[in-house]
């Protein structure tokens, strides 16, 4: 008799398990349609437009029938970005500023707000890399990522915020980094940038949600967005660069400007929280948040591997004054064919050692 009613017991627990997972995914779905918004007529800003995922970004919300507003330091970058874009119909707006520098940024955020609208979504995207071993890493290179990745996306949001809160309306995407989720050797700058856009980012979220202000921050694993030859290298450079690269275009684990990017609209057109894209980043992830120090004892493992300090030391080179028969080989034509999709190819600087760089393309 006992065993019956312990049999019916469980049971009773089990469907009432699975009525509150059945409510909790209905509950889901609902706010999910509930916050879901359509991009025709929307105004839409991505910094670091003009070339890699923002210009293929930009592309997909021209698709959808959005207005658009982009910005770069290269005005070059900016005519072929636009001339691409109007392909696809409707408003295309740039402008031509660094984002490290406040003032232009509060000047391209009036100047779309004024000639075409308030905006609707703001997309964080502009981005510097630099690749080096940590002993010729330097102040001006940790300064230069933090201005770009943390301070340009702070200035942006500090000048958009205000009339989203107004209206009780707005999207903010975030491109971080998956790493900004966990450190990788030889990229200390970026990774350090990286980890305070993701903590302003998670935090801003929970202060806006409440003015119907949503922000998706955004931790991509590697893409081939084809913009490797615009990274910052130093040391061994041709070695650095080699690494560098040909993990960016092994299809296993990076992936396409174009999905990634369909993935990133989506969840902005969800209010989705947060988004990793790539397996290999989620479950890095998930694998640094169980294990910290078991991920930082492998990370010394695979600083061992790579190049040692050395070679041109902390002069500045770019990826593309440092290519040779092995990353111009087989490994790397997916990226290669990337760049030349999606506007890789204009060179800022002629010169193979560069002394500034700033408001390059996230990866």
């Amino acid at each position: 008799m006992r065993s019956s009613e312990n049999g019916s017991s469980g049971v009773a627990t089990l469907l009432w398990g699975l009525a509150g997972i059945g409510a909790v995914v209905a509950a889901r779905s609902f706010i999910k349609q509930k916050r879901k918004i359509d991009f025709t007529g929307k105004t839409v800003v991505i910094t670091g437009g003009s070339r890699g995922l923002g210009l293929v970004m930009a592309r997909q919300f021209a698709k959808e029938g959005a207005r658009l507003a982009i910005c770069a330091r290269d005005q070059e970058e900016l005519d072929l970005a636009q001339a691409d874009l109007e392909q696809y119909g409707g408003t295309v707006f740039t402008f031509a500023c660094d984002l490290t520098n406040k003032a232009e940024v509060k000047a391209f955020i009036h100047v779309v707000q004024r000639d075409i609208g308030p905006i609707d979504v703001l997309v964080n995207n502009a981005g510097v890399i630099t690749v080096t071993p940590f002993e010729h890493a330097t102040e001006e290179d940790f300064r230069e990522s933090m201005e770009t990745h943390f301070w340009a996306c702070y200035h942006t949001i500090s000048e958009v915020l205000p009339q989203m809160r107004e209206r009780q309306s707005g999207r903010i995407v975030n491109i971080a980094s998956f790493g900004g989720k966990v450190p990788v050797p030889h990229l200390a700058p970026y990774v350090t940038s990286k980890f305070a856009m993701v903590g302003y980012s998670e935090g801003l979220r929970a202060e806006v949600m409440k003015d119907n202000i949503y922000v998706t921050t955004v931790c991509p694993g590697l893409m081939r967005t084809g913009s490797p030859r615009h990274a910052i290298i130093k040391g061994q450079n041709e070695k650095e660069y080699a690494w560098f690269k040909i993990g960016d275009s092994l299809p296993i684990l990076a992936m396409s400007a174009e999905q990634s990017a369909r993935k990133i609209i989506d969840a902005c057109r969800y209010g989705q929280a947060e988004l990793i894209l790539t397996l290999p980043a989620k479950l890095a992830s998930v694998f640094h948040g169980v294990f910290p120090g078991l991920t930082s004892d492998i990370s010394f493992l695979v600083n061992k591997l790579l190049p040692a300090p050395g070679g041109i030391g902390s002069q500045r080179t770019t990826g593309g004054a440092s290519e040779t028969d092995l990353t111009q080989s087989f490994l790397t034509k997916l990226t290669d064919e990337a760049a030349e999709a999606n506007n890789e190819m204009v060179d800022q600087s002629g010169e193979d050692v560069v002394e500034e760089d700033r408001g390059l393309p996230n990866q």
